[in-house]
């Protein structure tokens, strides 16, 4: 249930209801049939304490429900024939809370003690008639409490479950709109990265056949062209992952390290725990998270050694990937594209990321998925 509801004017709400409950039972009580003395004291004591309660029924409905029902029967055993108007209160807050098992268990112990405190009361037929006119009433009061509690709580859970719904298509449609743009924008780069890479292969080719010396800032232009295309190709395959079926997933890390041993580092790959399966989105995160950790380990790290461990824990997949890199222990990584995208990835099914260079040398990127409820 949204907490957001129970603000502090909803507690003033709450006191106000609650002081007038108590308004209303105690000059129910003394303007009808009542005893006197200590008994007196008491059931006005109760009466009062009942009412209350319901000052805290949102944050303990089924404590309030409790001292309401004792109250009822601790009243009316005292002498006080007042209709239980606090319980019923009581009663709607704790369906609306979702506690109707419990809330209908109650209900039907105390009409069970009203009934045989009425009963052992002393009076005569006319008492008997009056007893059954109000058990029947307060049956028929329970029973409107209840509905009440349970339609106000169905109509909260429906529109909690609509602004829920909004929500996820507000952050569906702007993931495909983040998806399209970044597309455009790969598909407009690659046009003139692919120009500058073709212009400066082409004045690199005539500058030799010529025999003349080529400048360094051409054969910078050109590296830095075919990286550029390398770069781009790699992220074009990000971006249509969605569209393959199936999409990668931890069934495809063992092939994903072999082809990084065929490239030369020396990876290995280890597995933990119980294998278990796990949802789509978090298969493909571990593989991806697995695949820029190893692309940035053979491109940036100088590192001749990697190591992948997958651990599988009750409700949590775990990934860490270490290398022998340079990264020291006092330096700052700068964060690039690849690390802010893990990070958004893990951020979003709700897991934790770390990356951080090892205190023995080398960097190392933790990560912790939820898989529990993952669909």
């Amino acid at each position: 249930m949204n907490k957001g509801r129970f603000a502090v004017p909803a507690k003033g709400t709450d006191w106000s209801i609650a002081v007038g409950v108590a308004a209303l039972l105690l000059g129910s009580g003394l303007s009808g049939p009542h005893p006197s003395g200590g008994r007196e004291v008491l059931g006005l004591a109760l009466l009062a304490a009942g009412a209350l309660a319901l000052a805290a029924r949102r944050q303990a409905p089924l404590v309030v429900l409790a001292v309401a029902g004792l109250s009822a029967v601790g009243y009316q055993a005292a002498g006080f024939e007042v209709l239980a108007v606090s319980y019923l209160v009581a009663v709607y807050s704790a369906v609306r809370a979702g506690h109707r098992t419990v809330t209908l268990a109650a209900s039907g112990g105390l009409l069970a003690a009203l009934l045989f405190t009425a009963l052992v009361s002393p009076g005569g037929p006319v008492r008997e008639d009056i007893t059954q006119a109000r058990t029947t009433l307060e049956i028929a009061w329970l029973i409107a409490a209840f509905a009440a509690g349970e339609a106000v709580r169905q109509a909260e859970r429906r529109a909690d479950e609509a602004e829920r719904t909004r929500e996820e298509t507000a952050r569906r449609w702007a993931d495909e709109e983040r998806l399209r743009i970044a597309r455009e924008l790969h598909d407009s780069l690659t046009h003139q990265i692919s120009v500058i890479k073709v212009q400066s292969e082409v004045a690199v080719h005539v500058a030799r056949r010529r025999g003349e010396q080529v400048p360094e800032a051409l054969l910078a232009i050109q590296e830095a062209g075919r990286e550029a295309s390398r770069e781009l190709r790699a992220t074009l395959e990000a971006l249509r992952d969605d569209d393959i079926t199936p999409p990668y997933g931890l069934d495809h890390i063992p092939q994903l390290v072999k082809q990084f041993q065929v490239s030369g580092l020396q990876a290995a790959l280890m597995i933990e725990g119980h294998p278990q399966a796990v949802s789509a989105a978090v298969g493909r995160t571990a593989y991806r998270i697995v695949q820029e950790s190893l692309t940035n380990v053979s491109r940036h790290a100088a590192a001749t050694t990697a190591s992948v461990l997958i651990d599988h824990r009750p409700g949590t997949l775990a990934i860490r990937v270490d290398d022998d890199g340079k990264a020291m222990p006092d330096s700052v990584p700068t964060p690039g594209f690849g690390l802010l995208g893990m990070h958004e990835r893990v951020t979003a099914l709700g897991g934790r990321l770390r990356t951080a260079p090892r205190s023995t040398g080398g960097f190392t990127v933790q990560a912790e998925l939820p898989t529990s409820g993952a669909s």
